[in-house]
């Protein structure tokens, strides 16, 4: 049974390399069931990330909403090659989701995957709303509270939080690229022939699952990490005013001073 698994994953994790998918779920992959299903639970979460903004971002951090779509847009463009003959990249959607906040996060990084998807078909139409929530909504998520979490009550200027945005990044893509494999693995039940013939996505949760953590554990996880601490690094020594909800010690104080007067 193992050696099954193991196998199957293998011979998975070789499919996607040739046909160059990893995080991008293309057309075909997945049944009406789920990508359908996937439309439905991301609507609501759009029109929610919409109204969010309004509240959540700073005069200041306006301008760099569009800006993050961008630098999503072009990070995912940067391919970089690995065994198989296949590429990858990382997404940037943990830096966004700590800079921004999970919600603007949610929107920069949908802009950034529905024109992918329109205009160079990297990601099928009718998995957008798939592709959206793996990366969109599931990456920002797990940054910023994997991130709130490890860096604790530090100062915004401690190295801690510059390691709390890498363990952040790198957490956000491979729990991701789960739940793409969930969703590849779970076709076979959902869609089949009376004979038992996967009509999409052939293989099974035992194969998807561990062939797709595998990869960005291994890899595109710690480019993801990388990217992030740096940029993270960069703000926290340039301008700690645009994180996400985070006070400088003048704003602290100044804050403590008016509740004590």
């Amino acid at each position: 049974m193992l050696l099954n698994m193991i196998k199957g994953s293998l011979l998975y994790l070789k499919s996607i390399l040739i046909n160059g998918e990893t995080m991008h779920i293309p057309d075909g992959y997945l049944g009406p069931y789920t990508y359908l299903a996937m439309w439905i639970i991301m609507i609501p979460i759009w029109y929610y990330a919409g109204r969010k903004l309004s509240s959540d971002l700073k005069s200041r951090q306006v301008p760099l909403l569009a800006l993050a779509a961008a630098f999503s847009f072009v990070i995912m463009m940067f391919n970089v090659p690995i065994p198989g003959g296949s590429t990858g990249h990382a997404v940037g959607a943990a830096i966004i989701g700590i800079v921004l906040g999970p919600w603007a996060a949610v929107i920069a990084i949908s802009v950034a995957l529905v024109l992918q998807a329109l205009m160079f078909g990297d990601g099928g139409i009718t998995a957008i709303a798939a592709n959206c929530f793996n990366m969109a909504v599931v990456m920002p998520f797990v940054a910023y509270y994997a991130y709130k979490l490890i860096s604790g009550g530090t100062k915004i200027t401690s190295s801690r939080r510059v390691i709390a945005a890498a363990i952040a990044g790198y957490i956000s893509l491979a729990v991701a690229a789960a739940f793409t494999g969930f969703q590849f693995g779970i076709q076979p039940m959902l869609h089949h022939t009376a004979e038992g013939v996967p009509l999409y996505m052939p293989y099974s949760l035992g194969v998807t699952l561990p062939a797709m953590v595998l990869e960005h554990v291994f890899g595109f996880s710690i480019l993801e990490a990388l990217i992030t601490a740096l940029i993270f690094a960069y703000i926290q020594r340039t301008d700690t005013t645009l994180l996400y909800r985070e006070k400088t010690a003048a704003q602290r104080m100044k804050k403590k001073k008016a509740s004590t007067a």
